[in-house]
């Protein structure tokens, strides 16, 4: 081969290594102290379970996948995910050295013949570059990694408020060929937003297999500031479960883009037992009364482990339509007379021109 050849190879071989070097927390910038709770899409390289899943993420609780995709609560952890399936992974999430990653999970272990990019692109599906676990390993090679030794995946995450309002932040993997339009579509937010949110102005800055912020719209709750679980966020067609698991709470943009919680029917973790859920009168969390005009519905609030309490509120709303206000039929009275009064003015003004 001649040395021309060679130079080609080695410059094609760096631009390679720039382009997998890009990183992805560039996207997820963050300010100091910030925690959230977020969700990533992982599109799974080859058949598995959601158990293997779960294990590769330390979920510590099958449900919380299982809410995240809205499956079922006894879906089983030998649920089949097909190759390319992606699978919602919520993860806590921190601001770390600028950036917004999750919050010392998962930890992987190394494996005979394992690589930081191997891991990464594959064990990861590129949910996080190599580069980036080998700045929060502190490694100084990435060639040199132990069998046995445990790594921090730090998979991006977003956290905080967008264009002021409480969102899901969602890790989306760019897929090749994609678009900006396509994915604010996709997730119900728009382009601009987007563009804003990522530093980014058009599709040529999409890069497939890089992940990008996306946040996605939260029901309205009622939980306190005071709550352990406050501002709960949870996204249309999931469901989480609160209250060291006495509480499920779902999202559904049918439903008035309201949170609705009920009692889970799981064993609590922490607590021997759930406490007592009842709101004012006789009412329990869940349960909805009506009266006349009035429908009242008794109202998951937050919880404390102090006294071992779960708050409750009671939300009265109104079902009747609400008649016209009183200046409306005054103007309405007004014109009819108006009406009748204009013809009778003609008639008296032609008499009077006839004379």
């Amino acid at each position: 081969m001649g040395f021309g050849s060679s130079m080609l190879l080695t410059f094609l071989f760096i631009a390679i290594l720039a382009t997998t070097g890009k990183t992805n927390d560039q996207n997820f910038k963050c300010t100091a102290g910030t925690t959230c709770q977020a969700i990533v899409g992982y599109m799974s390289p080859n058949t598995t379970t959601l158990a293997s899943i779960q294990s590769l993420f330390n979920v510590r609780h099958l449900r919380s996948i299982l809410g995240a995709n809205n499956l079922p609560p006894t879906t089983s952890r030998n649920y089949k995910v097909n190759e390319q399936q992606t699978i919602k992974i919520p993860l806590p999430c921190i601001c770390f050295n600028g950036s917004s990653v999750s919050n010392k999970i998962p930890m992987y272990t190394v494996r005979p013949d394992d690589g930081l990019y191997y891991i990464a692109a594959y064990m990861y599906s590129n949910l996080v570059q190599y580069p980036e676990i080998k700045a929060v390993n502190n490694l100084r090679n990435e060639d040199l990694i132990l069998v046995g030794q445990e790594l921090w995946i730090p998979v991006p995450c977003g956290c905080g408020e967008v264009e002021g309002e409480r969102v899901v932040h969602y890790g989306h993997v760019v897929e090749e060929g994609t678009t900006v339009e396509a994915i604010a579509d996709k997730f119900g937010t728009s382009e601009d937003t987007l563009l804003r949110l990522n530093g980014i102005s058009d599709d040529s800055q999409l890069i497939a297999g890089h992940v990008i912020d996306v946040p996605v719209k939260a029901c309205n709750s009622s939980i306190r500031t005071d709550s352990l679980d406050y501002p709960l966020l949870v996204s249309n067609g999931t469901y989480v479960h609160t209250a060291n698991n006495c509480i499920m709470c779902k999202c559904d943009a049918a439903n008035n883009w309201t949170l609705q919680c009920e009692p889970s029917q799981v064993r609590p973790s922490n607590w021997d037992s759930c406490p007592t859920m009842q709101c004012e009168g006789n009412l329990y969390i869940g349960n909805t009364t009506s009266n006349g005009c009035s429908r009242s519905s008794c109202a998951y609030a937050g919880y404390s482990t102090a006294n071992q309490t779960i708050f409750t509120t009671l939300l009265t709303e109104s079902t009747c339509a609400s008649p016209p206000a009183p200046g409306n039929y005054a103007s309405k009275m007004q014109l009819s007379w108006n009406l009748i009064f204009i013809p009778f003015h003609l008639i008296m003004l032609f008499q009077y021109l006839s004379l």
